[in-house]
């Protein structure tokens, strides 16, 4: 039988470093602005920056001016799942990493044709690999 090791939160904390903890662990959201990936034009594949698991494309980003890092889709759709959030005034959607359970941003309707879905994710959250 096969048993996964699932980290306390000590352990995720020690792992991830204080702000990437509250980001990520704690669902707190990184302010606007303020992350490394908000106006980067590089190429790649944005992934987890818990378990580096790939989650979002370069080709798929885009600049909405929102503060945050903005893509049309993930990598693919089992890469991340989705809960209700009601913590702000109305309703949306918290994206989370399928693999390790940590947040990420929350994604809208508001996006962009065909599937009109705006994926905003925190910088910090994200690792970016060539």
């Amino acid at each position: 039988m096969l048993l996964l090791s699932i980290p306390t939160e000590s352990e995720w904390q020690e792992k991830l470093g204080n702000e990437r903890y509250r980001v990520m662990r704690l669902k707190e959201t990184q302010r606007a602005f303020s992350g490394t990936y908000v106006s980067c034009k590089r190429e790649g594949t944005y992934c987890c920056a818990a378990c580096d698991v790939p989650l979002f494309r370069s080709e798929d980003k885009y600049d909405i001016g929102c503060g945050w890092p903005t893509f049309t889709k993930p990598v693919e759709s089992k890469a991340i799942y989705y809960l209700e959030d009601y913590s702000f005034v109305f309703k949306r959607y918290e994206v989370l990493c399928r693999s390790c359970g940590c947040h990420l941003g929350h994604v809208f309707r508001d996006g962009p044709p065909p599937k009109h879905l705006r994926y905003t994710i925190n910088s910090i959250s994200l690792s970016l690999k060539k």
